[in-house]
């Protein structure tokens, strides 16, 4: 005999399919604002809008997985946690290194430049960055396996013939992002580095008259980015390998920080979950009709079309000239 299909249930498992496209947008869009905040987080110290987030993101997965290799072979023991947790400290030191060499070389000679100088200093950093790592970590496909649980578990169950499936991996990678957008969030607002990052960004000259020290402030910015930039290396490292097109997915960030806003840490919270949902459902329900392929390019064109009409974005600071 065959099975007879309920309209109700028929409409229970289309809402359960629903909810699986949104909760995978939602925890996608997470990891989009962990990589957005390292956008903000140089702009709000600079001014500048930094192509070097994505590199710094492929320069920090890379060290950590090539220190989980090469530490154990050094120190002599066969530990995965220890051999983590070093490794893990190891590229939290590297990062560093990178923001004291960036400050010395690249950044304390630029001050009170314009823009567009030290947008293309960020331009150089990131194929410095790229080929240097090549050079250092080698170019080869790199694991990173921080012990996050791969296997899928289904929720609801009880109201959704079957549950709701969500990936084990993709909640723990979406609840470590989350506490980490909190702490920045604090940070910006509640210390007084914060406030001086704030003040940097607004007037190099003005924060340096008022005894703020512009060299030990970027340095902390660009540290705090360096280990923003490692969480999600290790995160998508840890979901698609380390490899050098992990570069081009940290780009994918840029729309999340033109749809926020380039000064809003909230912003960069509500653009990520925006573009992570908007394209998988996009994806699902509109792709079909269309071919397919709109997950490639609905961020971007979302961010043109905030562009157009609002370019300050949904939380930006909009900045009128009069002439």
């Amino acid at each position: 005999m065959s099975a007879v299909h309920h309209p109700a249930a028929l409409a229970r498992t289309d809402m359960a399919f629903f909810l699986e496209t949104l909760f995978g947008g939602l925890m996608v869009g997470m990891l989009y604002s962990l990589i957005a905040l390292g956008f903000v987080l140089i702009y709000k110290a600079s001014g500048v809008f930094n192509f070097a987030q994505g590199a710094m993101v492929l320069f920090a997965a890379l060290a950590m997985a090539r220190f989980y290799e090469w530490i154990p072979k050094w120190l002599g023991f066969d530990n995965k946690i220890l051999a983590n947790v070093l490794a893990f400290a190891g590229a939290v030191l590297v990062m560093i290194a990178v923001a004291w060499i960036v400050e010395r070389l690249v950044l304390r000679h630029l001050v009170n430049q314009e823009h567009i100088t030290l947008l293309m200093a960020t331009l150089g950093i990131t194929y410095f960055l790229e080929g240097f790592g090549q050079t250092l970590f080698g170019s080869d496909i790199y694991k990173i396996d921080v012990g996050m649980p791969k296997d899928p578990i289904f929720v609801l169950d009880t109201l959704f013939p079957g549950g709701v499936l969500i990936n084990k991996e993709d909640l723990y990678a979406a609840a470590v992002a989350a506490v980490l957008v909190a702490l920045l969030a604090l940070f910006f607002q509640k210390t007084a580095t914060g406030r001086a990052l704030r003040a940097v960004a607004d007037d190099h000259q003005a924060a340096q008259s008022i005894g703020i020290p512009l060299g030990r402030i970027w340095i902390i910015v660009w540290s705090v980015a360096g280990f923003v930039a490692l969480v999600a290396g290790v995160i998508w490292g840890s979901k698609l390998g380390v490899q050098f097109s992990l570069s081009l997915v940290a780009l994918k960030a840029l729309p999340v920080v033109i749809l926020g806003g380039l000064t809003s840490v909230p912003g960069a919270i509500v653009g990520g979950l925006i573009i992570g949902v908007g394209e998988k459902l996009s994806e699902i329900y509109i792709g079909p009709m269309l071919g397919g392929g709109i997950e490639i390019w609905f961020a971007y064109v979302l961010a043109l079309l905030f562009l157009l009409f609002r370019p300050q974005g949904l939380f930006g600071e909009k900045i009128i000239d009069r002439v």
